[in-house]
């Protein structure tokens, strides 16, 4: 009777609810250190997983930064090195679009655009009249050589006529964007007393483009802009600040582009 087993006694071991309850807290505690690993931002490894991503999906080759990747070490366990080549970025639209990365933090030109500006620049023969700037939304070429005026009039004082004319040169032979931008001095006015900065930097841009379209430019690739005086550029010289100045693009900032929200 004592090797008897007793029909109402539970069986030897641990409940079976508790390997339930066990497999609850584990998956929890899982839960909580992805938290906590997703929580944390490392500039080095968000960096290294989108070089993987850029890579994988290609496009063009980012211009400049530092990019890592992920590498071995001699005990074998994960870690970052310095990539031996530049990643390769999403095309921008599917980035920007998607919210993955600000647009500003996309260098959309490519070597191919910079050296055709470079290229044309020195078929015209104007490579020490114009510098070319990067910026986020593209390249520009700013001509050193602006056109002065007289106080207070749009009769001109000072211009290189060779660069003016290379200008033309170049505009009428590519496909470049123009922005003619009329300025004026502190506080100027025309000598009739008619016009203040804003309407005198505004004629003195409007001359210049009306020139240009008489010498043959295209209308639709000319911009004038015109900002009074809020764009001075010497203080103690006032003839400097009555000026008109040039940007080229390849690009015109006047494209529709893609609506915001996808829709």
């Amino acid at each position: 009777m004592a090797d008897k087993k007793c029909p109402d006694c539970p069986p030897p071991g641990l409940p079976g609810w508790l390997a339930t309850y066990a497999d609850m807290i584990t998956l929890l505690l899982c839960f909580f250190v992805l938290l906590l690993a997703m929580s944390k931002k490392d500039a080095a490894k968000t960096e290294a997983a989108l070089g993987s991503i850029r890579n994988s999906f290609g496009g063009n080759v980012l211009n400049m930064g530092e990019v890592t990747q992920l590498g071995k070490s001699p005990e074998d366990a994960a870690t970052l090195i310095e990539a031996q080549e530049a990643a390769k970025p999403f095309p921008i639209e599917f980035l920007t679009v998607e919210g993955i990365l600000p647009k500003h933090e996309i260098n959309r030109e490519t070597t191919e655009d910079l050296a055709e500006m470079k290229s044309d620049l020195g078929i015209f023969d104007m490579q020490s009249n114009a510098d070319i700037y990067e910026l986020n939304e593209g390249l520009k070429i700013v001509l050193k050589d602006a056109i002065f005026f007289e106080e207070g009039t749009m009769a001109i004082k000072q211009m290189s006529i060779p660069v003016f004319e290379k200008m033309v040169k170049l505009l009428t032979s590519k496909k470049y964007q123009l922005y003619v931008h009329g300025h004026a001095s502190l506080g100027e006015q025309s000598k009739d007393g008619r016009f203040d900065a804003y309407e005198l930097s505004s004629q003195r841009a409007m001359a210049v483009t009306k020139t240009l379209i008489r010498k043959g430019v295209p209308a639709n690739s000319l911009t004038p802009v015109f900002y009074g005086d809020t764009r001075l550029v010497s203080k103690e010289k006032d003839e400097l600040n009555r000026r008109v100045d040039f940007v080229i693009r390849k690009v015109s900032l006047e494209q529709e582009g893609r609506k915001a929200g996808g829709e």
